[in-house]
């Protein structure tokens, strides 16, 4: 793996601010108020994320990101 992609984020900004707040046990509304964004945009995002990693769900989604290094556990 050269350089570059190892830099490169799978998820985007707005993703990994998601997770962060999935991993401290918000849920989708909370995160949503708290972002000023939908509920429906939060759920996109949880979405978008569980396809990327080819995942079926939120708990494999955070499995799979926290092995990949792309979140941490505070």
């Amino acid at each position: 793996m050269t350089g570059e992609m190892k830099n490169r984020s799978l998820l985007t900004a707005r993703e990994r601010e998601i997770f962060h707040l999935l991993v401290d046990d918000h849920t989708t509304k909370e995160i949503a108020g708290r972002l000023g964004i939908s509920e429906k945009t939060v759920r996109n995002h949880i979405s978008n994320t569980i396809q990327k990693l080819g995942v079926s769900g939120r708990a494999q989604a955070i499995v799979e990101l926290l092995r990949l290094g792309e979140l941490k556990l505070n």
